[in-house]
């Protein structure tokens, strides 16, 4: 039977980029498809996409009838205290006493989960990471990522998690961001970076934010010399699959 994977949709896609992959969901499952090819994706993973935003009274899943949930990445903070983030940070809580659902958290959903285990979620003194970066790992992100020492992932942040929850062990790591993700054996794992963002996606998202003055000509430029294809993200979702799928 193909494992239930809930995708907690936390904000939309650049324009085009939305036109083009239908939102994050669509995102996720591109990652996913290419991740168990040339098996269909929907022999491993029956996907379903929740706007958690926008109606976040009638979109969550029911918890048990799912097998894991997937929050995104998103535009907006985690430490912020609008009623749809309190709401999604109360319902990863309820999920971590779940007897049975896993959780992934990307990037904000990273975030969220930090939050959720009593992390604290702020902004970075370092400013802003972006496009393809490499990560060290940990001897624990070794193992699960096929003995690897390091990864390299597109990344769009300058929030960051302070610590490592209780109970979980860091993933990875950079000068800039000491907590890159970190793993609760059996039920949880999270990354900073962005293992489902394309080249055109990162492409988008450096032209507008440049383009409104948010970067710098500096990071801008950098962002765009290191942007493309050449990122771990197939094989970072191959490693999510696996660890969802072991009891």
């Amino acid at each position: 039977m193909p494992l239930r994977l809930a995708i907690l949709e936390a904000d939309t896609p650049v324009s085009a980029s939305n036109a083009r992959y239908h939102g994050y969901f669509g995102l996720f499952r591109h990652l996913f498809a290419r991740a168990v090819s040339p098996q269909p994706v929907e022999s491993v993973l029956a996907l379903t996409g929740h706007d958690v935003v926008h109606n976040p009274s009638s979109e969550y899943p029911s918890l048990d009838d799912v097998d894991a949930i997937l929050i995104t990445g998103s535009k907006y903070n985690a430490f912020d205290d609008d009623e749809w983030i309190t709401t999604l940070v109360e319902f990863v809580r309820k999920a971590l006493l779940h007897d049975r659902v896993k959780i992934v958290g990307i990037c904000f959903g990273h975030q969220i989960v930090a939050r959720a285990l009593g992390a604290l979620v702020s902004r970075s003194d370092h400013g802003w990471e972006v496009s393809v970066t490499e990560t060290r790992l940990t001897e624990k992100g070794r193992k699960l990522f096929g003995g690897r020492k390091t990864l390299n992932i597109q990344q769009m942040h300058r929030d960051q998690v302070f610590g490592v929850p209780a109970g979980a062990e860091l993933l990875a790591s950079t000068d800039k961001c000491p907590n890159h993700g970190f793993v609760i054996p059996n039920r949880v794992i999270t990354v900073q970076g962005h293992p489902e963002f394309t080249e055109d996606v990162m492409g988008e998202i450096l032209e507008l934010r440049h383009d409104s003055g948010l970067f710098t000509d500096q990071t801008y430029r950098s962002g765009v010399a290191r942007n493309g294809d050449h990122h771990d993200g197939v094989f970072m979702a191959q490693a999510f699959i696996k660890f969802l799928q072991n009891p």
